[in-house]
């Protein structure tokens, strides 16, 4: 329901021309993955963003705007689980090869990742499991795969969802056992749009007993 299953056969136009002759830095071999914008290097102990998305953060949740029949309760998606767990099957079995680009503010780097051919920030966009975060050299190059996973209503896409920074700002507890109901309070409140603008969200009571 929040994803497609379009992990097959989109090798083609996804890996960037150059890559294994760039100049930059460049960190290859196994990771395990954190969270759906962030692997981790064991062998040589490094952090890598992906370059140009961004992702809800692993106790984040995301609600299904259909209703459930007579319930008028909104059903919780984990979309920050969701997120982790697709990008582990994009990387799947594969080594992952990042070309670094950068830091980012909290010290990690970043760069854009390829696995088993696929450049994986444009898996995450297209399965609406991510979304665009810039200016940087390459998000300009995404937007026609988030704007295909908004059409098709992918992913968050499909759902009630803040904006992931805006989340971060404000979300005091960001530890796994946090409660959808925390969510469901943020997004009474939330500034930022990124899902398409339900109005419905906008009129639910700003505030509720956590």
């Amino acid at each position: 329901m929040f994803a497609a299953d379009i992990t097959r056969g989109w090798r083609a136009n996804t890996v960037p021309t150059g890559f294994s002759g760039s100049s930059m830095a460049r960190l290859a071999g196994r990771v395990t993955v954190v969270d759906g914008r962030t692997l981790w290097f064991p062998d040589v102990s490094e952090t890598v963003r992906l370059d140009g998305i961004d992702a809800c953060d692993l106790p984040q949740w995301a609600f299904d705007p259909k209703q459930h029949g007579d319930s008028l309760v909104l059903k919780p998606v984990p979309c920050g689980a969701l997120s982790k767990a697709w990008l582990k099957r994009l990387v799947g079995d594969s080594p992952v090869v990042c070309r670094i680009s950068a830091y980012s503010v909290d010290g990690a780097l970043t760069g854009r990742c390829i696995a088993g051919g696929r450049d994986l920030a444009v898996g995450m966009l297209r399965a609406g499991w991510a979304r665009v975060q810039g200016p940087s050299p390459v998000s300009s190059q995404y937007w026609k795969w988030q704007r295909y996973a908004m059409s098709a209503r992918y992913g968050m896409w499909a759902t009630y969802v803040i904006d992931p920074d805006e989340w971060r700002a404000k979300a005091v507890d960001r530890t796994l056992g946090r409660k959808p109901l925390a969510d469901l309070n943020l997004l009474g409140e939330r500034e930022q749009e990124i899902s398409p603008p339900f109005l419905d969200a906008r009129e639910r009571p700003v505030r509720s007993d956590r």
